[in-house]
């Protein structure tokens, strides 16, 4: 069974690969490297409560849109909040 480090490696290649990107993955930098604006931090997890957040937006979306979910944390500024969408999305509205 793989530890959480060769699991970890293993999404960030999957990821580089899947935005035509590099995979950096140096302690401290970023994981992925990307042409363009974006540095790429990856994370994986098992279970995440976002992603059933994901699926209410995505249920709630009215047909030609794309969900979308904003994570806001009382007490920081809106301009500090997250911003979810699914990879096929923002592949879709961020790459030629």
């Amino acid at each position: 069974m793989p530890n959480n480090r060769e699991r970890g490696k293993a999404a960030e290649r999957a990821v580089a690969k899947a935005l035509d990107g590099k995979r950096v993955g140096t302690m401290g930098g970023e994981d992925v490297h990307l042409d363009g604006p974006w540095s790429c931090e990856v994370k994986s997890r098992k279970a995440f409560v976002a992603m059933d957040w994901m699926d209410q937006a995505t249920r709630n979306a009215p047909t030609g849109k794309t969900p979308m979910v904003v994570v806001h944390v009382r007490g920081k500024r809106h301009t500090e909040d997250l911003v979810i969408v699914r990879m096929e999305d923002w592949k879709l509205t961020n790459q030629n």
